[in-house]
Formats: structure tokens, C-alpha cells, sequence
């Protein structure tokens, strides 16, 4: 069934995720904040461009967001013109960007006194599982909402579960991330290890990578790696910000993430270097690894 639609942050992910809504039959207004990109969606896609995200959100049933942080979703939700503002009863928030546990939880309790409803729904796939409308969606928030909004992520989602309560979409991706940031961490040391043997890093991964040692970083990052090639997908930048949020929910809960917390120096490293926009399996560079 057709639905009323708008969608708040046309960046690498939200452009095609959106694009997939329009693709689906839903009515979808759009806004971004570089208006350019906006009209360019709207040029590829049709539906309509909206000059803030209030006016976006007026008269939508629901509301997608993908923007970069904490900062800028308060900017676009409870900001000058944001969407709260205008946000009819009984519609639904549906917030994609990977932000805090409690900033979750706050524009959830904002939302609820309102008289509509707001779930956190952070993504995973990268850039090229939005653009394949394979994304994996981690939720939280109230049962019944996330239900009526799961129609419509499924049109970019190869998976969504909801995983409990306010915050506990972002809790979930802040697990994703702390797995990722380790397994890049072992796999840099295992091809730098092989490197320096003496050994062709690729033919031990064609074998291992048939074995317990096998991972998605080692199936799709590996060669590249080695070929210092950095340029395939989520920025170094971005996860620092994950990160950052991971170890302060830890110090909040009281998890122990040595590993973790060593993984975001490391990172730190790459920034410092020049890698901001490398993506994350440029840890491997401050081993000895020359970019291209």
C-alpha cells in the first residue's frame, strides 16, 4: 500500500535507501541539507523537495532520517524547522543514523509526548548494501511501530529485527561495530605477519579463508589490503564517531573493552596520517602498508 513518506539525509546511504521507497510506490518529499543533492534525487526518483524538515515531514505517515550524529539529528528533529515540529499524531520516526544509545531514548520520550512515535534504526552493509537495498537494520522502540514501519524498511532491508526497547537498535550496532573494529585489527597483523615472512599474503588466504580464520573482512577486504587500496566504503572518521559512542556506553554499563579502546588508538593513527576518508581496513597502513 502506498504510503505517505519523507526522508531526511540524502548522504552515500540515504539517497538510495530513499530511492528504493520510491521505487516501491510510496509518495516520498525529500530534504538534505545541500540542496543540490536533493534536486538531483528528485530529478532521478520524482517525488517532491522539501526547503526544510519540517515541511517534509508535515504531512508524511512516515519519517526516514539518515544523518551523521547526535548533533545533527537533534538539528533535524527538535532544531529550528526540524521535523518534530510538524510531525502529525500517530505517525513514525524511523531514524537511520548511528548515533547514542541516549539521544535514542531522549527523541523517543519527546516523540511519545507527542503523540507519535520514534524508533532507532541504525544500518549495516555499508554503501553498497543500500545501493543493492541489501542493508541489515538493527531496531529499537515500541513493538507496535516498529511493526507498522517494517512494510517499507523492507524495501532496503535484507534483515530487520527489533531488538527491545528504546536505544537498543543503537546498543546492537555499537556490537556490530566492536566486532568489525577487531576482526580488522587481527586480520591487518595476520597479512602484515605474512608479508613479512616472506609469503604471499593472498595464497594464505585462499587458504585459511576456507577454514575457522574466515570472515567478511577476509573475503572482501583482504586483496585489497594488500593491494593498499582504501577507498571501498565506511570512512575511518565514521567509525572513530562509533567508537567513541561504544566506550562511552561502556563506561556508562561497566563492559571492559581493551581491545576495543586500543582499535580506536589505532584508528587515531590512521587520522593522524591522513587517512580520514580511507575506509576501515586502512589499519593496516601504521603497520607499514603504503597507500596507493
Amino acid at each position: 500500500m502506498e504510503q505517505k513518506t519523507a526522508f531526511i539525509g540524502l548522504g552515500v546511504m540515504g539517497f538510495p535507501m530513499a530511492g528504493y521507497l520510491a521505487q516501491a510506490g510510496h509518495d516520498v518529499t525529500v530534504f538534505n541539507r545541500t540542496t543540490e543533492k536533493a534536486e538531483q534525487w528528485v530529478a532521478q526518483y520524482g517525488g517532491r523537495l522539501a526547503a526544510s524538515p519540517a515541511a517534509a515531514a508535515e504531512q508524511a505517515d512516515f519519517v526516514f532520517c539518515c544523518v551523521g550524529n547526535d548533533d545533527d539529528l537533534r538539528s533535524v528533529t527538535t532544531g529550528k524547522d526540524g521535523a518534530f515540529e510538524s510531525i502529525r499524531p500517530g505517525a513514525v520516526f524511523v531514524d537511520h543514523t548511528t548515533t547514542s544509545a541516549q539521544v535514542a531514548r531522549e527523541l523517543q520520550g519527546k516523540a511519545r509526548n507527542s503523540g507519535f512515535d520514534f524508533i532507532d534504526a541504525p544500518v549495516s552493509g555499508g554503501q553498497a548494501g543500500a545501493e543493492n537495498g541489501q542493508l541489515t537494520v538493527m531496531i529499537g522502540g515500541n513493538e507496535e511501530a516498529v511493526d507498522k514501519a517494517a512494510p517499507l524498511i523492507d524495501c532496503y532491508a535484507k534483515m530487520q529485527k527489533r531488538l527491545g526497547p528504546p536505544g537498543s537498535g543503537q546498543l546492537a550496532k555499537m556490537v556490530n561495530q566492536i566486532c568489525i573494529a577487531g576482526l580488522v585489527q587481527g586480520l591487518s597483523e595476520a597479512l602484515h605477519f605474512a608479508e613479512k615472512a616472506g609469503m604471499d599474503a593472498m595464497e594464505v588466504v585462499e587458504v585459511i579463508s576456507k577454514g575457522a580464520a574466515q570472515s567478511w573482512q577476509m573475503d572482501n577486504r583482504a586483496a585489497t589490503m594488500v593491494a593498499g587500496e582504501f577507498n571501498h566504503g565506511f570512512a575511518v572518521d565514521w567509525m572513530r564517531k562509533d567508537l567513541g559512542y561504544v566506550l562511552s556506553e561502556a563506561r556508562q554499563n561497566g563492559a571492559h573493552l581493551p581491545v576495543t579502546a586500543l582499535v580506536d588508538q589505532f584508528y587515531s593513527e590512521v587520522q593522524a596520517l591522513g587517512g580520514n576518508r580511507w575506509d576501515t581496513s586502512s589499519l593496516i597502513v601504521p603497520l607499514g602498508k603504503k597507500p596507493k
